[in-house]
């Protein structure tokens, strides 16, 4: 019985089989043979999903070519799985994809590794035959062209064309690059290594690890851009920001150790485009926060905010007045100011002002050597005064809570021994006192004062508190 288990399914005729046929079996194989030898062509996918193609026994086939290019009837939407059988086949192919839908093809034998065909290309691989669990490589992945490898003339242009990696030591440039190139490297001996690109939105550009522009020539420019933002063209140095404001560093001499950073304001800070101008001779420029000595500056018009002088601050005199100080309103209200001014003294004179703020209604007062007090006006105690809601007294206020609900009253606070204050309820209200952290009558707790009632507290200590009278 004829077998077909060699790597060409050819026919093997068992002993004493094909009387009257051998001949023609045997000129049919060397046919095969010579289809294993050459080119062949199949449409292996005749729908847009994964096939087999199976190299037929004994008979013509186009999967047994030594050169095998695979078409489709159907229009690849995807990666489809091209299975070559019977998986005992063992054996080298170049295999080309000429699929429609510029889809890559995955070659399988058995269960074992396949080989990734992408749309246009062609690989040489071999197929293990090892049955169920067949592989198939790629037989050229490690292909070793040790020695002089000579290539005059690859397409009809000299070109070496490819679309994976191309991977050496030293690739060298001999010659200049020149004007119309798309992507070229070049050398001149006055220039050294050459880079010259053409595109529509840069010339050149470089990119890092994970494709993202790091230097950008913009087509038919001389400027150079970094990382898309920083730009260097014709004497003028850009740096954009990448989010966050622009700064630049400048490094100290010892190892990098430090820097100074000259930074952009806020986005809000700006009113229009800015310009530094540099001294024209050798300083050293003053910062805002730094502490620096301005020697011999004159500053004309000058607006200080909150400013702080050390020692003391001089107001000199004019050539026909006293040294003065302007206290202007608030802008909203007008340009109204109160200037204090210098006598036309004989002698100097010094004030000192009080360590506290004083009391409602207090004025300043002299020992006569210029050291000023507060002191309580017209006696002690604070004119009458009606409320009819929460009020915080100080000390000798006299009020009349005139409401008809409940209302809060609060003590004054920090209060110093002899203060006094007089509360007197009416309006049907029952006035709550608060004892503002002090006690009231030994007692930390607030007080109360029915309406029609009054009561007059004057503070002793911290133990007592306000004592009522």
């Amino acid at each position: 019985m004829a077998t077909y288990v060699n790597n060409l399914r050819l026919t093997e005729l068992a002993t004493g089989e094909g009387s009257g046929s051998w001949g023609t079996t045997t000129n049919s194989n060397l046919e095969f043979i010579g289809e294993a030898l050459g080119f062949g062509t199949q449409n292996c996918f005749a729908s847009n999903a994964n096939s087999t193609t199976t190299v037929a026994d004994g008979a013509s086939d186009p999967a047994r070519s030594f050169y095998f290019k695979v078409t489709s009837g159907a229009t690849l939407s995807t990666t489809r799985v091209l299975t070559i059988a019977p998986n005992t086949l063992n054996r080298v192919m170049f295999i080309e994809n000429a699929t429609t839908g510029s889809q890559t093809i995955t070659i399988k034998q058995g269960s074992g590794a396949t080989v990734n065909i992408a749309s246009g290309a062609v690989k040489a691989v071999y197929l293990d035959g090892a049955g169920s669990g067949a592989a198939v490589a790629d037989a050229l992945v490690d292909l070793d062209l040790t020695g002089t490898t000579t290539m005059a003339a690859l397409n009809t242009s000299g070109a070496i064309t490819s679309s994976g990696v191309i991977t050496g030591t030293t690739v060298e440039a001999t010659a200049t690059t020149s004007a119309g190139d798309n992507a070229a490297i070049g050398y001149t001996s006055a220039n050294g290594l050459m880079i010259t690109g053409q595109g529509s939105t840069n010339d050149v550009t470089i990119q890092n690890d994970a494709a993202a522009d790091v230097i950008e020539i913009p087509t038919g420019t001389v400027k150079a851009v970094i990382a898309g933002l920083v730009e260097i063209e014709s004497g003028n140095i850009s740096i954009k920001n990448g989010g966050t404001r622009s700064t630049v560093k400048f490094y100290c001499e010892s190892n990098n150790a430090h820097y100074a950073q000259v930074q952009a304001p806020a986005h809000s800070a700006f009113s229009g485009n800015v310009t530094l101008t540099l001294p024209a001779s050798t300083d050293t420029l003053a910062g805002i926060a730094a502490t620096q000595t301005l020697t011999n500056k004159t500053l004309t018009t000058p607006v200080l905010t909150t400013p702080i002088a050390n020692a003391g601050i001089q107001l000199k005199n004019g050539a026909t007045g006293a040294g003065f100080l302007q206290f202007f309103e608030d802008s909203d209200n007008g340009a109204n100011k109160v200037t204090l001014i210098g006598p036309a003294a004989t002698a100097d004179i010094t004030l000192t002002l009080p360590s506290s703020a004083g009391s409602n209604g207090q004025f300043l007062k002299t020992d006569g050597n210029g050291v000023l007090s507060f002191a309580a006006a017209g006696g002690l105690y604070n004119d009458w005064a009606i409320k009819t809601g929460a009020y915080t007294m100080v000390s000798g206020d006299q009020i009349i809570v005139n409401a008809s609900g409940g209302t809060t009253i609060t003590l004054p606070a920090s209060s110093a021994a002899g203060a006094t204050v007089t509360i007197k309820a009416t309006g049907g209200g029952t006035v709550t006192i608060g004892r503002n952290s002090q006690k009231i009558n030994s007692v930390a707790g607030d007080g109360t004062l029915q309406s029609g009632k009054a009561t007059q507290l004057v503070f002793v200590d911290s133990t007592i508190g306000f004592l009522e009278l």
